[in-house]
């Protein structure tokens, strides 16, 4: 299989990210259906951490296990990886953090800046395209950035499955992360639900191409670059992200008060999740 190819598959396995999207743009939807969604994102970003911080701390253990039990290895590796992965973890989760901070204070100091008289520009309708125009783009912004951390990791592995001749794993790997996408673009979406604004299918899109358009940069790479650290360093990263992420959506359920309604969802995204990953592990991959 030619480069071009396996390139082709890690961009189809970043577009199934766009099935997820049109929940969206969903109106008159009840508290209820809202909770249950929002949830259900949940659940799916939960399944994901798991995922991810599984497959990150994988090579730290192995340096670990080879310095400590086999006495192959040294304590020197076990500790550049470790660091790489703590370091990776924060900044993922606490760029998200600052930013959103930084988001809130301009949001505020926008408001207070406005005086009495004609229309500021500040008090115009809400751009259809806007991604930071009200708290859900924004959390839905945030949840896209994660997301695409994830994506970029995912990516580097099927690139670098190609690059060592693993061409029936990096197809497996296609189709798992294909499944996968298709359950994180309704995680991305899921805030919009009966936000005070209908997002426009252009701003859709947007958040799709940043949610699954890095697996594709990923897997353009994966294929030229065989580094394990960059590959745990990014892993890190979207585990600190999507961490950060989740934080805030149980924050959105707290306020909805539907706390059967949170359990209920959380099971399912996660298990939404979980068949994805088993469809994968029967497969061999």
């Amino acid at each position: 299989m030619t480069s071009s190819q396996i390139t082709l598959l890690g961009a189809i396995a970043g577009t199934t990210i766009l099935i997820g999207l049109p929940i969206g743009r969903m109106r008159g939807t009840s508290i209820k259906v809202r909770a249950f969604l929002n949830a259900t994102a949940l659940g799916v970003l939960v399944f994901l951490l798991w995922d991810v911080l599984s497959h990150a701390i994988e090579p730290v253990e192995a340096t670990l296990t080879a310095a400590s039990v086999d006495h192959t290895g040294s304590w020197g590796e076990f500790a550049r990886l470790a660091l790489v992965l703590t370091v990776g973890f924060g900044v993922g989760l606490l760029s998200l953090a600052y930013y959103e901070r930084w988001m809130g204070t301009r949001v505020r100091s926008s408001r207070q800046s406005l005086g009495p008289g004609a229309m500021a520009t500040q008090e115009r309708p809400l751009s259809p395209y806007s991604l930071t125009g009200t708290p859900a783009r924004r959390l839905a912004l945030l949840i896209a950035v994660g997301i695409g951390l994830h994506n970029f990791s995912e990516g580097l592995a099927i690139g670098q499955s190609a690059a060592k001749g693993e061409i029936s794993l990096a197809i497996m790997l296609v189709v798992g992360f294909g499944l996968h996408n298709a359950t994180e673009g309704f995680g991305i979406t899921a805030p919009l639900v009966g936000d005070t604004e209908r997002p426009s299918w252009r701003l859709l899109l947007l958040l799709g191409l940043i949610g699954g358009g890095p697996t594709f940069i990923g897997t353009l790479i994966g294929q030229s670059v065989v580094n394990e650290t960059l590959y745990l360093a990014f892993l890190a990263m979207a585990a600190g992200s999507i961490l950060y992420v989740i934080v805030q959506l149980v924050g959105v359920a707290l306020k909805m008060g539907e706390k059967m309604l949170l359990y209920y969802g959380l099971m399912l995204g996660l298990f939404a999740g979980l068949a994805t990953d088993f469809i994968v592990t029967a497969a061999g991959a």
